[in-house]
């Protein structure tokens, strides 16, 4: 297992990468790309020529990675297949500009990869997968072929095993060519010294043991390539591999090699981040360094990176820094909060006012003093204590405050005068509220926005009264729109928000210092919404019916004329909210 964390700054070394000089090609071409996959590892291999940089992109939706060649003309060589091929779904070559070939890896789901360049210009994308059969296209490929052999690299960028002649290799019980690059062996009781020994006159390595490589080896492995075996080779017997100064493997016990790493000479890089923060980044890369010696540290002026280690250590500390140092996307997300607040009232009453001239209520209709010639006061009440007299009131304090309709009607029978009075109102309020409060923040980072005022609010401290004028301490109440969230992008590109969104406003109770009333709507979730995608995050409807009814006992209860004794008020409030968000990733790195 310990082979497998060193295989992305070794492999190539392992391969016979830069072994062998160049060939002379057209300058500034894309000439190849082959697909391969050996032992779980996949390799993507571009056959560029020297001068040509490479550039790479992160892409989602779907996951591709795509890779620009500049300067450079694309060759002529076939389109990929179209084959599903483990985790890589397509491949597409095009002149992307007039001198910038572009290279579109698109996967089910992009996983860890590395992309090295080679001396000779050839890149290679190196990522874990499953087993598949390989394809190429482009100079000295053959489309459609599955051995590794089928790589487009130049002759300088392939394994050093694929030319040589097949060696005479002692102590294997059995041994057949499959091709030039995979064979099968079958080990019984093999000194591991040896066999190590056999693989490196194989694979054309360097392999040097360390004093603790001691024992032997029954293993059988078929059709496979020589790194592939030395890999099983090591981990059957707990060893691990470290490439030496010119190229030499050296194996043995990864304490023994990690005692190595303590006694090499220790390198100093310093890494230039583009989005990502050094300071941030320190605690990322503080696991991977060699204990004791290695060390991180972070220049926030220059957003840089330094690093102290080991070559080998520092090449992998690149790789993981780049793989995080990516552009995070813009997310706008807007809300709309819909308040519709709507209030019915209809009130009907009637009163009467019966008396004479001698006796009389003087609360609804008011008499004049004949003494004075000032009306009555409208508490007192006169009765005439020389004879019979009947005076009579009804729902002499029911009052319809700003009636729309008052009706009066008077008469005299005999000694008696009769008023009536009709009151009728009916009154309709609607209050619509609509707040979009919109936002933009970046991926994983929380924004808020506040769109309102605040309201001094006076609170009397209790325990100033009695020692003279009572103190008021003043504190203030924010009321308005309130917009908070915080947005993730998943790898599928849909938008995980949490977000909270508030509308309130500030009512007096009244005119007298009596304190205030704050109604709010709010809402507060946590919901998973497409981009772009309105979602309704909250719904609200409460209706409120009062009825109140006063009247003339027994005559107000009466069928049909029931109401020509009483006074009704029917009051219908009726309040609506509707929350909606619509999330939208702003930014795309390279619309491809």
């Amino acid at each position: 297992m310990m082979f497998r964390s060193l295989s992305w700054a070794v492999l190539p070394m392992l391969l016979g990468v830069g072994s062998h000089p160049a060939r002379p090609q057209p300058e500034g071409q894309v000439s190849a790309v082959s697909l391969s996959s050996v032992g779980g590892t996949a390799r993507l291999v571009i056959a560029v020529d020297r001068g040509v940089t490479v550039r790479e992109t992160r892409m989602q939706a779907p996951d591709r990675l795509v890779l620009d060649f500049e300067p450079a003309l694309k060759g002529e060589f076939a389109a990929y297949d179209g084959q599903h091929r483990g985790n890589v779904a397509d491949i597409r070559v095009n002149q992307f500009k007039s001198n910038v070939v572009r290279v579109v890896v698109e996967f089910d789901r992009i996983p860890d990869y590395k992309v090295t360049q080679g001396l000779s210009g050839a890149v290679t994308v190196t990522f874990a997968d499953k087993p598949f059969t390989g394809w190429g296209a482009g100079r000295n490929v053959a489309p459609g072929t599955a051995s590794p052999s089928t790589d487009t690299a130049p002759s300088s960028e392939r394994p050093v095993i694929e030319s040589e002649p097949e060696p005479v290799l002692v102590g294997f019980k059995s041994m057949r060519q499959q091709d030039s690059s995979r064979f099968d062996v079958n080990w019984d009781k093999t000194d591991i010294n040896d066999a190590l020994q056999q693989l490196a006159r194989r694979s054309g390595q360097s392999i040097v043991t360390g004093p603790n490589v001691t024992g032997t080896v029954s293993m059988t492995v078929v059709n496979n390539t020589w790194p592939n075996i030395f890999q099983a080779l090591l981990a059957s017997r707990g060893l691990a591999a470290k490439v030496m100064a010119g190229g030499i493997i050296r194996v043995d016990a990864p304490g023994e090699l990690s005692k190595l790493d303590s006694l090499g000479e220790l390198t100093q890089t310093m890494i230039r981040l583009n989005y990502a923060k050094a300071a941030d980044m320190v605690a990322n890369v503080k696991g991977m360094l060699s204990k004791p010696r290695g060390s991180a540290a972070a220049d926030t002026a220059t957003n840089t990176l330094i690093i102290v280690d080991s070559p080998g250590r520092i090449e992998s500390i690149q790789a993981f820094v780049r793989s995080l140092d990516i552009k995070t996307l813009t997310v706008s997300i807007q809300a709309k909060l819909v308040f519709v607040d709507r209030t019915n009232l209809s009130q009907l009453g009637v009163k009467y006012d019966v008396g004479t001239a001698n006796q009389f209520f003087n609360k609804v209709v008011a008499r004049t003093d004949p003494a004075t010639g000032q009306p009555y006061n409208p508490n007192i009440n006169v009765v005439n204590l020389g004879g019979n007299s009947v005076s009579a009131i009804s729902n002499a304090d029911a009052l319809i405050s700003n009636s729309a309709l008052d009706l009066v009607f008077s008469t005299a029978i005999g000694g008696f005068s009769i008023s009536s009075f009709l009151s009728a109102l009916e009154q309709v309020e609607l209050t619509d509220v609509e707040a979009q409060p919109i936002i933009h923040t970046l991926d994983n980072r929380e924004a808020s926005l506040v769109s309102g005022e605040q309201t001094p609010v006076r609170v009397i401290d209790a325990a100033s009264l009695g020692t003279g004028a009572p103190r008021a301490n003043v504190t203030f109440k924010e009321t308005g729109i309130k917009l908070k969230a915080t947005p993730h992008v998943t790898a599928d590109r849909h938008i995980l928000l949490d977000l909270e969104v508030e509308r309130s406003s500030i009512q007096p109770l009244a005119a007298a210092d009596l304190g205030f009333n704050i109604p709010i709507q709010k809402g507060i979730t946590k919901l998973l919404v497409n981009d772009g995608e309105v979602a309704v995050i909250a719904g609200l409807t409460v209706t409120t019916v009062t009825k109140t009814r006063q009247g003339v006992p027994f005559l107000s209860g009466l069928p049909f004329i029931g109401n020509l004794f009483a006074f009704s008020s029917h009051s219908e409030h009726r309040q609506d909210l509707i929350i909606l968000v619509t999330p939208r990733i702003l930014d795309d790195p390279i619309g491809n």
